[in-house]
């Protein structure tokens, strides 16, 4: 199975474009990742201070190989100020599609 991870960001108003930047560019480097099957990165549409980074793994050790790699440690070295509140995740497993869909 895999391991779906929502992580929920809240960013300061004027922080939300260099934000986007720095999550863009660590995206576009993890979902080149092998252990990673998606890294997709949404605004809420309501209020653009809202984000929701979806990250699906092929299996439990990925997400720490994840925070190993230099593009990470960049990202959230570079984010943590832009932060209104501290980010927080729930983790799910998928019922469908299953892990061939992905």
């Amino acid at each position: 199975m895999m391991l779906i991870v929502h992580v929920f960001v809240h960013v300061k108003e004027d922080q939300v474009e260099a934000f986007k930047a720095a999550t863009l560019e660590n995206a576009s480097n993890s979902i080149q990742e092998v252990g990673i099957a998606r890294f997709d990165v949404i605004q809420q549409k309501d209020d653009a201070t809202r984000f929701v980074l979806v990250e699906v793994y092929r299996d439990a050790e990925a997400p720490a190989r994840h925070k190993e790699t230099p593009h990470y440690l960049r990202w959230r070295d570079n984010v943590a100020s832009m932060m209104a509140e501290p980010r927080h995740n729930i983790k799910y497993t998928n019922s469908f599609p299953n892990d061939d869909g992905w």
